[in-house]
């Protein structure tokens, strides 16, 4: 099934064929400057309002609105979501402003200072209240965070063609502010023969933090979630595994508004543990790690649709910096599909990530981490948004994973655990999001589990089903 739906969505991306089409006659006039100075007045011609009007970014920055002069609205349908207008800002090194900037010049007449006229520091806060199904035996059920997360941004162009999106983030599970999501780019724009392209060199510490679209993980749905409930077991290397413990450098164009692609490589950077890395540290690099990212995009007719794939190749001690390896090869599929809906748009986001593994250096070690020395995981998680206006968004969202058994690897253990060995899980969930102001946001969602570590009940084999880790999930999230 996994397979025939990845098959309509390549079948859907043979019909594109010409630019992406982008209405900015709504936007202001610094706006519509900016697009047809950055991409070319013949990449944007004039459709469909309504895909642009309420355009989307990584999580709301009002850093971003104040150097703009643009509303959260012009670049979220709600945030974190990312539309056209959002995408091309992020594209473009987060370097638009409605601002005069402070500039010097030197004496042959070259710009040798260019500073936004503010500081651009923003914040954002998160609380929440979780309560599971079942609690987990000896804790109290309806666990209350505040904060769940509290951030502060350094995000802003820093010059014309260099701006950045830094996060750092006191969690209240871990008691300790550490740096978060960073992506720091260069870019500048240029034609291959007539065709315009943006390209760009991006300094980042999170494989896909740099992604344009919602359907990658380092942005995807959920946006926000509970860090009190019991997560299944299994995760691909891409799917968070390397976030904040890698820095990586990575070049991208974007070729006449419709195809991205962009090369990376990465290197371990674990802000916690010793430097230079030592026998204490954990799930280290051996060289260097590649990621890769293809996308195609277009508009036709009141509809948007990307299409595209994304991986990576890592190789990891387990412990230290010598000896045998783990190696974890992902390659994924993913898909955007954006249209008008009433008097709102419908955002629907697929991702599939396969991820084969050889596990060298567990099979080997003493005690034995793996029962087997090769392994495969597999990962797709699909969710569509409805959002009739800029104050309501509904969505509804499937998950699954399944993957070899291993009975080292996925040992038993309660609650988080797996009596067979096994990561399979699947389920779904329902949210309903409420935005006061376009800065804040207010959510209810529910997520239910039919299988969970392999097994609808007694998967931990300490008597605990899956339908106990359902989960309501209240959330307050504002930034300012």
């Amino acid at each position: 099934m996994h397979y025939l739906a990845v098959a309509r969505v390549l079948t859907l991306a043979l019909t594109i064929a010409s630019p992406v089409d982008v209405k900015h006659g709504n936007l202001p006039e610094s706006a519509r400057r900016y697009l047809e100075r950055l991409t070319g007045r013949e990449a944007f011609r004039v459709v469909h309002s309504e895909l642009l009007a309420s355009a989307l970014l990584p999580p709301v920055v009002p850093g971003y609105a104040r150097q703009t002069g643009l509303p959260c609205s012009a670049c979220h349908y709600q945030f974190p979501q990312l539309n056209a207008f959002g995408r091309m800002f992020k594209l473009n090194g987060y370097t638009m402003t409605g601002l005069k900037p402070i500039t010097d010049k030197d004496k042959k007449d070259r710009t040798v200072l260019e500073l936004l006229s503010f500081n651009p520091i923003s914040a954002m806060m998160q609380a929440s209240l979780t309560h599971l199904a079942t609690a987990i035996p000896g804790t109290q059920n309806t666990t209350v965070a505040m904060p769940q997360q509290l951030s502060v941004f350094w995000a802003g162009a820093i010059s014309s063609k260099l701006g950045t999106f830094s996060q750092v983030t006191y969690s209240t599970s871990g008691g300790t502010f550490e740096i978060d999501n960073v992506d720091v780019r260069y870019a500048d724009h240029g034609k291959i023969g007539t065709t315009p392209v943006v390209w760009g060199v991006t300094f980042n510490n999170n494989p896909t933090v740099e992604d344009l679209w919602n359907t990658t993980p380092a942005w995807s749905y959920p946006f926000q979630s509970s860090e009190t409930t019991p997560s299944p077991l299994g995760t691909a290397q891409i799917d968070g595994g390397l976030a904040q413990r890698a820095v990586g450098v990575g070049a991208y164009a974007m070729a006449n508004g419709t195809l991205y692609a962009q090369i990376a490589a990465y290197r371990s950077a674990v802000p916690t543990a010793a430097a230079p890395l030592d026998t204490s540290a954990r799930n280290v690099m051996s060289g260097a790690t590649p990621y890769w990212r293809v996308a195609l995009q277009h508009n036709f007719g009141t509809q948007y649709l990307m299409v595209g794939t994304f991986g990576l190749s890592t190789k990891l001690y387990p412990a230290g910096v010598s000896g045998p390896t783990n190696r974890y090869t992902d390659a994924a599929l993913d898909a955007q599909h954006e249209t008008p809906l009433g008097n709102g748009n419908l955002v629907t986001r697929f991702a599939w990530i396969h991820e084969t593994q050889t596990n060298n250096a567990s099979f080997v070690s003493n005690p034995q981490a793996a029962a087997s020395q090769t392994g495969t995981l597999k990962t797709l998680r699909a969710s569509s948004s409805w959002y009739p206006s800029q104050t309501l968004g509904v969505t509804l969202s499937a998950f699954t994973t399944t993957g070899s058994a291993d009975t080292l690897l996925y040992a038993p253990e309660a609650v988080n655990g797996s009596a067979s060995g096994r990561v399979n899980s699947s389920g779904g969930g329902l949210e309903v999001a409420f935005n006061p102001r376009e800065n804040a946001r207010m959510s209810v969602g529910y997520t239910m589990f039919n299988r969970f570590n392999g097994a609808k009940t007694n998967y931990d084999g300490s008597g605990r089903n899956a339908s106990f880790n359902n989960a309501l999930f209240l959330a307050w999230w504002f930034t300012f």
